[in-house]
């Protein structure tokens, strides 16, 4: 009878949590140009593309749910051409997204029997794009993270499969159209609201106080050195394009690596991975400029037209997270809370080479200490090798629900980065 996960962290934000789950539902459950189980098929491609268990496992019932072949869960090599096609475009938009081209989108438009419409494109662009940051928050956040000896308690996953997100909870009338629309199972699960909000906030008072107490038995325990030498071990600059050493991939509690093994079937060129965006100075055409190509004054028209009203739901997620108070997270870094969310938001755009000529990037070294900058850079770029190190031992200064709100905005962040690369490409071919 626990919170799902993801819902759980979220909550630190209802506001936000509202939205997310309006956005989620649409994309997932409400009519547009996919059919239901394709939908689910694009969210499992997505997340393998980072190697999260927990989101594949959620998709792969929820796909069943919807109807969808048993078959298609054997691999990328059962599926209908259609859907693998799609594949090249999900591997750009995880890793690299700059590489996107309007030979890509012409391609996929242009394949005869197997062709995509715009609408299905744009749909599947949005689906892409929205399981991919996900998968950021869902690793930055420790819900892939089982309970144990001095584990997160809350963060441990809580049987995803059995109901996505906007069915576990939810006040912005999600839960009440689910009950409408004719389910093969009950969700008998779902809670009345004025009790789920009650519950949210004893557990969120309760999380806090507990993990203050256990920071603090921590701090005890362990040495001033091993503290400095565990901050040595992870600290590299923001520059490299490896990940943080030390950091082995889905790393469990007792050492044992839970890796892709099933999911490899899900992907193909499983090595393809982020890349520093290169810096050429003499070709400027590279970097992605805002003043050129916005969400607000090209994306959101363009989504909005070809998927009628994603685009409010994107845009209004996208203003509540800008719009969340900061004021304690910030004035521990001793700015504004805009200053230090716009820090934190074009720092993570200009990792993906897209940058503001309305701003100073001197800024994002002063707001942004080092290690917070690194923990930024493996959630944004390379989320599967964070590890809880990172969550607990370096951001022993912040609240969980400060953290929560840094990973909503890389999440917020990382999907209007690859929305943009992507809609642009799609402007582009349409031109």
């Amino acid at each position: 009878g626990r919170l799902e996960a993801v819902t759980q962290q979220m909550g630190y934000h209802p506001q936000y949590l509202d939205s997310f789950l309006k956005t989620q539902h649409y994309l997932m459950h409400m009519d547009g140009p996919l059919p239901f189980d394709c939908r689910h098929y694009i969210a499992i491609m997505a997340a393998a593309r980072h190697q999260c268990r927990y989101l594949v496992n959620l998709h792969v019932l929820q796909f069943l749910r919807a109807g969808g072949d048993p078959q298609w869960l054997r691999g990328l090599d059962f599926i209908p051409p259609k859907l693998r096609n799609l594949n090249e475009i999900n591997k750009i938009l995880a890793h690299r997204p700059w590489l996107i081209t309007k030979e890509h989108i012409e391609k996929l438009l242009k394949i005869s029997e197997w062709s995509w419409s715009l609408a299905e494109l744009v749909h599947a662009v949005v689906l892409l794009a929205h399981c991919h940051a996900l998968a950021s928050f869902v690793f930055g956040c420790g819900c892939e993270q089982d309970e144990g000896p001095g584990g997160r308690g809350l963060l441990k996953p809580l049987s995803p499969g059995n109901q996505c997100f906007c069915e576990a909870t939810t006040s912005n009338g999600c839960s009440q159209e689910l009950l409408r629309i004719n389910r093969k199972r009950s969700l008998d699960s779902c809670m009345e609201l004025d009790s789920l909000r009650e519950r949210m906030q004893r557990i969120h008072v309760e999380a806090e106080g507990r993990e203050e107490t256990r920071l603090l038995q921590q701090d005890r325990e362990e040495g001033e050195g091993q503290g400095a030498e565990v901050i040595y071990k992870v600290g590299v600059t923001e520059h490299h394009s490896d990940p943080p050493a030390g950091l082995s991939p889905l790393a469990d509690s007792d050492g044992e690596v839970t890796g892709a093994t099933n999911l490899a079937c899900y992907m193909q060129d499983p090595d393809f991975g982020y890349q520093d965006f290169a810096r050429r100075d003499e070709d400027q055409t590279q970097v992605f400029r805002v003043q050129d190509y916005s969400w607000e004054d090209h994306g959101f028209s363009l989504v909005n037209r070809l998927y009628s009203d994603i685009g409010h739901l994107l845009d209004e997620k996208f203003r509540m997270v800008d719009g969340l108070q900061g004021s304690a997270i910030a004035k521990r870094q001793g700015c504004e809370p805009s200053v230090f969310k716009r820090g934190i938001w074009n720092y993570i755009h200009c990792m993906f080479g897209i940058r503001y000529d309305d701003y100073d990037y001197a800024e994002v070294n002063q707001l942004l200490e080092r290690i917070l900058k690194v923990y930024i850079k493996t959630v944004t770029c390379y989320p599967e090798k964070t590890n809880s190190e990172m969550f607990d031992r370096f951001w022993k200064q912040f609240k969980h629900s400060e953290k929560v709100h840094v990973n909503l905005l890389i999440l917020e962040a990382r999907m209007q980065a690859e929305l943009l690369y992507a809609l642009q490409a799609i402007t582009q071919y349409m031109i």
